[in-house]
């Protein structure tokens, strides 16, 4: 007896040892960029979300860049990854989108997203909602119809906080732009609501994003997947009483969505429910936190809001009538101000990277990037690069006057690259602006507390900014 369980237990050693040994050397055609897979099951998932608190590229990725050079491999949370500062390959791959790569998330985002179905038709889906986004939310529709209502909202939105005696500002830009993405996409009015709706479930979603994947109460993976449930049925009562009343028409997203249900037959109820959220969060997430950032790197760099104002108050001094709503042409004559909204991009570097997973065995600088691995394209590492961006941690947007398109384009992608460049960019970008055109030019602010930053490693306040806000005397 002692014999079998002696040689049991040897063979259980050996059948570990195998195990752990591929673990740490997975197969592959060639040979893999530098790196380690970590800890069997869990990787280096771990090592990945220690916090750091600057905006500088998180240890994780900067220990091993420094090691392995601009390409090394990991694992993380089950999933083989490689991860990429190499500017030149990054620049390649972003354009191989449906020929050598497709787009790809951590479970999560597969989760509940569907991702992993078979769908033919994916290139199909992806310029329909592209062009959807662009016919409501890109620049033609800015300039015909929105440029008004932004300034509308945004007005009301600085006149209410004045009145209060400190705001949460990632709290209240987040509510701000939320409201508005949910009035282009089915006519919400925070006023006189016909739902209760919350932008609490996709505050909880953004935050558990990168969560390791346990699924038991009291993880943030939990909490992410029940609210995101929640959401969707929330979601889901307003396309019912939509398409419950035909006659009922908006113009607004789910007014053409529904027109377009008749024609297109990956437009499923589920799907469409699936779209109104993703549009909701992608409306609202990242404007919330770079406009908090702004307001704390102005806070900080009197001077940069020195110039800014000036450039505001210019905008005012031209116009024939001060109070007259502002034009796409004085828009378009923003230049600082748009300086200002890079550089706050740039330092923010709101997500971890773009993910994308091999179609095929990819070959890149002697290496073999295996078909099925995920590709990380570490935006961070890119738009924190010292040889682009001198003394890269600085706030200082005057640096976008010299920059080359060239550098711009292969180092600075806060909306995606490639074909997959978000069809929104336009629109953060105006609702920013017209944002600091009114705060600079009808406000003051004073920071009361918070506003200290963490990456873990997707960028969030580790305290909360307050700040007290007032009208300026004419």
């Amino acid at each position: 007896m002692s014999t079998f369980w002696l040689c049991l237990a040897a063979s259980f050693v050996i059948c570990i040892t195998h195990w752990i040994y591929k673990w740490r050397n997975p197969k592959c055609n060639g040979i893999l960029p530098p790196g380690s897979m970590g800890l069997p099951l869990i990787g280096e998932t771990l090592q990945m979300i220690i916090p750091s608190y600057s905006f500088d590229v998180s240890p994780f990725i900067k220990k091993r860049l420094q090691r392995y050079g601009p390409l090394f491999r990991t694992n993380i949370a089950s999933r083989p990854v490689v991860v990429s500062a190499d500017p030149e390959f990054n620049h390649f791959i972003l354009q191989q989108q449906g020929k050598l790569v497709e787009s790809w998330y951590l479970d999560l985002f597969a989760k509940v997203f569907k991702q992993g179905e078979n769908r033919p038709d994916g290139s199909h889906i992806h310029k329909y909602v592209r062009n959807l986004a662009l016919s409501h939310f890109g620049a033609e529709s800015l300039k015909a119809k929105l440029l008004p209502q932004l300034e509308e909202l945004i007005n009301k939105t600085i006149c209410s906080w004045s009145s209060q005696e400190s705001i949460k500002v990632k709290l209240a830009a987040s509510e701000m732009a939320f409201h508005f993405g949910a009035k282009l996409t089915f006519s919400y009015d925070p006023e006189n609501p016909s739902i209760d709706l919350t932008d609490n479930y996709f505050v909880s979603f953004s935050e558990g994003l990168l969560s390791f994947p346990l699924n038991f109460p009291g993880t943030a993976y939990h909490k992410c997947l029940e609210d995101h449930k929640k959401a969707l049925n929330l979601m889901r009562d307003v396309l019912n009483k939509r398409l419950a009343s035909p006659g009922t028409h908006q113009g607004d997203v789910l007014d053409h969505i529904i027109k377009d249900m008749k024609f297109e037959n990956f437009l499923t109820e589920e799907f469409v429910v699936q779209l109104m959220f993703g549009l909701l969060f992608v409306s609202y997430d990242s404007i919330s936190l770079t406009l908090s950032l702004a307001f704390k790197l102005l806070s900080e760099n009197p001077k940069v809001l020195e110039e800014l104002t000036a450039e505001h108050e210019e905008i005012l001094k031209r116009r024939e009538i001060p109070d007259s709503p502002i034009t796409w042409e004085e828009y378009k004559s923003m230049t600082f101000t748009l300086y200002v909204i890079n550089e706050t991009l740039r330092l923010a570097s709101v997500t971890p990277g773009l993910i994308r997973r091999a179609l095929k065995d990819i070959q890149v600088n002697g290496y073999t990037i295996p078909a099925g691995w995920a590709i990380v394209v570490v935006t961070s590492a890119l738009q924190l690069n010292p040889n682009t961006f001198e003394d890269p941690l600085a706030f200082n947007p005057w640096r976008w006057k010299d920059l080359k398109a060239n550098d711009i384009s292969k180092h600075f992608m806060p909306f995606g690259g490639g074909i997959k460049h978000c069809a929104g960019s336009e629109y953060s970008r105006v609702l920013m602006s017209l944002f600091f055109h009114v705060l600079v030019t009808k406000y003051r602010w004073t920071k009361i507390e918070g506003g200290d930053i963490v990456r873990t490693p997707i960028l969030k306040f580790r305290n909360t900014l307050r700040i007290n806000i007032s009208k300026k005397h004419t």
